[in-house]
């Protein structure tokens, strides 16, 4: 199951606020993981819904996101550090 991703603007906000040689990283992994046949097999399901369906582990930092079967895609909702991501 071969998928793309979107980002929401407030992930993208998240996104901005990183260096330059991290964001690339992210985004590298991103790339990696829906070119996969199956991204989810990287991915947890969270317990608490309210910060999305699933989420990436990228080091220390953290990619939520849902997933829309219909569309065939990873909404990325958020992008951040571990210690600050599920506040």
């Amino acid at each position: 199951m071969l998928m793309r991703y979107e980002f929401k603007p407030s992930a993208i906000k998240d996104l901005k606020k990183l260096p330059v040689a991290l964001r690339r990283g992210i985004l590298n992994k991103l790339e990696f993981y829906a070119a996969s046949k199956d991204p989810l097999q990287f991915a947890k399901p969270l317990r608490d819904r309210r910060f999305g369906e699933y989420r990436f582990r990228i080091g220390d930092y953290r990619v939520l996101f849902d997933v829309d079967y219909r569309r065939g895609a990873m909404i990325i909702l958020a992008i951040g550090h571990r210690k600050d991501i599920y506040r």
